[in-house]
């Protein structure tokens, strides 16, 4: 290596890291914000912004603007792409929008359809993230010559002996690592999720206030932003006609109870609604038969779930993906983690036993695994079907 190289190099290492992480000035940081329009990126742009970085803000249109335009709530619809456009005049970067309508239909609304029709409960959001956001997005920021993309997720990434490492955020209240299992270490290496240190979601409201931000007050998005109202059934109907096809509520042992409306209007721990009462001891959805049109119901006992098989997991552990792990396993987004084991059964193949049975395991949700004991997250996979306790 040359003298002048060596010299470079040595310097390079004297300079200290700014606060993405890099041996260099912010103004010489390049970062992509992917921004929804919503308080938490609007925030993250502005503070990145403010710290001189070369900020790039970026929104995908995920859908027609038209049906989006009436819904209010949505992280993706009309109002929240021109919010998004009104904080980068305002703050004084550039800000693109992006069409991946026909990537978002392909890589989310089609396989969210099918699973619902399969009898099971999916998680578009995940999928969001994995196919959209943190691959095709991604790719996106480094043609832009990005050194890394932000996003408002409320996650912590850290530097650790092997690399990058995910960790739930401060907030639990907040903690959105089940919905970001799936990614993988090379895109941790690219990614950053500046709000993950913060105590509260007041924090970020105080932020947004302090830049100016007239969304500093914009309620937090609560539905899928392709899912009005949270009415699932509606937007399976409208993509899959026919799928609302009447069918027979059956007990555990095939006996006739009642008639449904179709199976895409019962999830899996339901007992509101089944139209079956005056039985005896209530009655739960146990289970879905889309090809019979059966929606089986039994005992909340029947519920009881100690064994839960996933497939296409997403390992992020230093060990190999093999053998048998000490664990705690969050099968629902709203659930914490609980202890459990992890037996490893192929290559993207896994066997989650829990320690305390849990109910309302459902095919087509994430289990989303991490560290006892710890806040990094290890990984995660897809609930295949349920084995009782």
């Amino acid at each position: 290596m040359s003298a002048p190289a060596t010299e470079l190099r040595e310097h390079a290492q004297d300079i200290p890291l700014n606060s993405l992480g890099f041996a260099k000035p912010p103004a010489q940081t390049r970062v992509v914000v992917a921004m929804s329009g919503g308080v938490d990126s609007s925030v993250v742009a502005a503070m990145l912004a403010d710290e001189g970085y070369d900020v790039i803000g970026v929104t995908l249109q995920l859908y027609d603007h038209g049906a989006a335009l009436a819904k209010k709530g949505a992280c993706c619809a009309g109002q929240d792409i021109h919010d998004a456009r009104r904080v980068a005049e305002r703050i004084g970067f550039p800000h693109y929008v992006l069409d991946y309508e026909n990537k978002f239909r392909e890589s989310v609304i089609e396989e969210f359809a099918d699973a619902y029709l399969a009898g099971a409960t999916p998680v578009p959001c995940i999928r969001c993230n994995e196919r959209v956001k943190f691959r095709d997005l991604l790719e996106t920021a480094r043609d832009l010559d990005a050194d890394c993309m932000a996003t408002g997720h409320y996650i912590r990434r850290m530097d650790g002996p092997s690399g990058a490492e995910l960790h739930m955020a401060v907030d639990a209240a907040r903690d959105q690592s089940y919905f970001l299992f799936s990614t993988t270490p090379e895109q941790l290496e690219f990614l950053r999720f500046p709000l993950g240190g913060l105590a509260s979601k007041a924090e970020t409201r105080v932020l947004a206030a302090k830049y100016g931000l007239a969304i500093a007050d914009k309620p937090d998005s609560q539905d899928i932003c392709f899912v009005p109202n949270g009415n699932y059934a509606s937007v399976i109907e409208k993509l899959r006609p026919g799928a609302a096809d009447p069918g027979d509520i059956v007990d555990m042992d095939g006996h006739v109870l009642g008639t449904h409306k179709g199976v895409i209007h019962y999830t899996i721990g339901q007992r509101r609604g089944l139209g079956i009462g005056g039985l005896g001891d209530p009655l739960y959805v146990v289970k879905l038969d889309p090809e019979k049109r059966h929606v089986i119901v039994g005992p909340k006992s029947a519920l009881s779930t100690r064994i839960v098989p996933v497939t296409d997991v997403n390992w992020l552990g230093e060990s190999d993906f093999e053998g048998e792990f000490q664990i705690a396993a969050r099968i629902r987004s709203t659930r914490p983690p609980r202890p459990a084991i992890l037996r490893a059964t192929g290559k993207n193949r896994a066997e989650i036993e829990l320690l305390d049975p849990e109910e309302g395991v459902s095919p087509g949700q994430a289990c989303v695994f991490y560290g006892p004991d710890s806040s990094r997250v290890l990984g995660g996979g897809w609930i295949t079907h349920r084995r009782g306790a």
